[in-house]
């Protein structure tokens, strides 16, 4: 049962591995409610057609928007959630250096968004743990090397998670070459791991996701964190931090 105050979501790629999974949440949630859910094709009759999302959002105004679908709809989504003036929480992987900033700019000014290659919690802390192991081993001592794995309808690779983890690495050393393997078979949910290798040793940093469900539950504690904030866009690693602050 959802309350008076509740928080009003709508889900693009409701019909996807993800997005139906985000709906079940929502939908659990007593917190939340769920008042759209949006996709190309019709898997539920509620299931509304994608193509309406403009109309939808200016009538309906939906607290915040979840999306996870594919990084050239995600632009035209993020470009209408601005519009209609949506706080947005995105999830999709893919996005060019171009697309990146593009969706920069729609939601600067306009409206409170996270948009995060990955909404796990166990794989932010994984980042800066890659990051405090690359300020502390040397490039000229220890090498780097990247490994992923994704299920066989994974689209990009590298993912978005280990792009990010390359570029964590860049930052405290631009110098320093990356190996980076992907691997895209069977129904892996998602496996990081970053390796850096010395002469008689080396250092293994891993995540595996055991279900989809650890992105699900990210998402939702980033849509309750961007309800609290004022236009621009934000990052996990902000919810985080307020997360420590608040136990403490």
């Amino acid at each position: 049962m959802t309350t008076n105050n509740a928080i009003k979501v709508a889900v693009t790629g409701a019909c996807g591995r993800m997005g139906s999974l985000i709906v079940d949440n929502v939908t659990r949630a007593p917190d939340m409610e769920l008042v759209a859910a949006f996709d190309k094709q019709t898997c539920k009759p509620e299931v509304i057609d994608a193509a309406r999302i403009d109309e939808v959002l200016h009538n309906l105004k939906p607290d915040v928007l979840i999306d996870f679908t594919v990084a050239s709809s995600s632009i035209e989504i993020i470009k209408a959630a601005a519009k209609a003036i949506v706080r947005l929480i995105v999830g999709t992987t893919g996005f060019t250096p171009e697309q990146r900033q593009e969706a920069a700019q729609t939601v600067e000014g306009r409206v409170p968004a996270i948009i995060s290659p990955n909404f796990s919690i166990g794989v932010n802390v994984f980042w800066k743990l890659v990051k405090e192991a690359s300020e502390n081993l040397p490039s000229a001592a220890y090498s780097a090397e990247l490994i992923e794995a994704h299920h066989k309808h994974k689209l990009d690779a590298p993912s978005g998670t280990a792009i990010k983890a390359m570029d964590v690495i860049r930052e405290t050393d631009p110098a320093r070459t990356i190996g980076s393997y992907s691997i895209r078979s069977g129904d892996i949910v998602g496996d990081h791991t970053v390796l850096f290798i010395g002469d008689g040793e080396r250092l293994e940093i891993t995540h595996r996701a055991h279900s989809r469900q650890a992105f699900a539950s990210g998402a939702m504690l980033a849509a309750r964190f961007i309800m609290q904030k004022s236009p621009g866009l934000y990052s996990m690693d902000d919810l985080m931090t307020e997360m420590v602050h608040e136990r403490r």
